[in-house]
């Protein structure tokens, strides 16, 4: 009776190894399929994205900040400025994400993507950006590799051209204004800090010295 309970035991086991698996096939396949129709277009095969359209590099991000990004988008919180153009170019695509489970497994397959190390294009003195990262070190660690706890995403991975961007976003109130974005106005005080383009260049020249291509 015993060894009847352990085949049997062991049948159930091996059988929903075999639907988890059949399951996270048919996520990553569903991940892919999504990243093709609707990311693939602006951000390129690889995720490496499209400085010449504001698509910035995508490949690696974590998937937490991916799907939050996402869900940002699809309630408005980015890509309805009128001065956001780039966000309004982004907006429809995740609002075409309606199906259960889109967001996360394209999320996944995301953040399974190799990282893609683009050119530096931002000039700044690295020594004054490490005075002014000093802020952001809090959020965003000293390494620049992000905090899920504290949701702030790793900035090392991304392109120098989108982080001088954004912060423009929220300095300008383009991102970081709207009611219920409570990571977006977490943030804004702190792009404030940064007094002009050139404290922008500098820090930003900061944080990509401590990528590792």
């Amino acid at each position: 009776m015993a060894s009847k309970r352990m085949v049997s035991s062991l049948f159930a086991l091996a059988f929903t190894a075999g639907c988890q698996m059949a399951e996270s096939a048919d996520s990553a396949a569903r991940g892919e399929q999504v990243f093709t129709d609707y990311c693939q277009p602006c951000h390129t095969p690889t995720g490496g994205g499209n400085a010449s359209i504001g698509a910035p590099a995508i490949a690696g991000l974590s998937e937490w900040y991916v799907d939050a990004q996402l869900r940002k988008f699809q309630l408005g919180y980015r890509g309805q400025h009128f001065d956001d153009i780039e966000g309004m170019r982004m907006r429809p695509m995740a609002l075409a994400l309606r199906s259960e489970g889109e967001i996360e497994a394209v999320s996944t397959y995301v953040a399974a993507m190799p990282v893609v190390h683009n050119v530096h294009t931002v000039q700044g003195d690295i020594e004054a950006g490490e005075k002014h990262y000093a802020t952001c070190a809090a959020c965003h660690g000293p390494e620049a590799k992000g905090n899920e706890t504290l949701n702030a995403p790793s900035l090392v991975q991304a392109d120098d051209w989108y982080l001088e961007r954004q912060i423009g976003k929220f300095q300008s109130g383009v991102r970081g204004a709207r009611p219920g974005d409570t990571t977006g106005a977490q943030m804004a005080p702190m792009a404030a800090t940064l007094k002009d383009d050139q404290a922008t260049k500098d820090v930003v020249a900061y944080i990509k010295s401590l990528s590792n291509p």
